[in-house]
């Protein structure tokens, strides 16, 4: 298993008119833990577009459980608990300043070739920097 932690201040931009988190702006808070993940696996995800991968979103699925809000300081927690072939499963919860749970999900996201567009195995920089997370017992994707 590997998990990082990714810490926000809620933005006015990101509330509507009762000062409430839309709930558009999970998904890009997720996107920031993924950003995080990735920076400390030592892999910024533009270290992977330079060397020819690509990272496209394939599906998304978030379960809202209490609003955010403006000033609120958001934890966003990411955990991969199956080591990657051609697809990496992103757990992904947000906590608030009082370690509510605000709201949970899964992104999956794949690895493409940015010139054919067609998808490949797990490039072996990341699978080498993933690697040592996991046990040779647990499920691979």
């Amino acid at each position: 298993m590997f998990k990082t932690e990714y810490t926000l201040d809620v933005r006015y931009y990101e509330t509507d008119t009762m000062g409430i988190v839309h709930h558009s702006n999970y998904l890009r808070y997720f996107e920031c833990g993924r950003n995080q993940m990735m920076k400390e696996l030592g892999i910024p995800i533009e270290v992977l577009e330079r060397a020819g991968v690509m990272l496209p979103v394939v599906k998304v699925e978030i379960s809202y459980k209490a609003p955010a809000y403006m000033g609120d300081s958001l934890k966003i927690v990411t955990t991969v608990n199956r080591e990657p072939l051609a697809k990496i499963v992103l757990e992904q919860q947000i906590f608030n300043q009082k370690d509510e749970l605000i709201c949970y999900g899964t992104v999956t996201v794949g690895f493409i070739d940015s010139v054919t567009r067609r998808p490949v195995r797990v490039p072996q920089l990341f699978a080498e920097k993933i690697a040592p997370f996991f046990t040779n017992g647990e499920k691979k994707l």
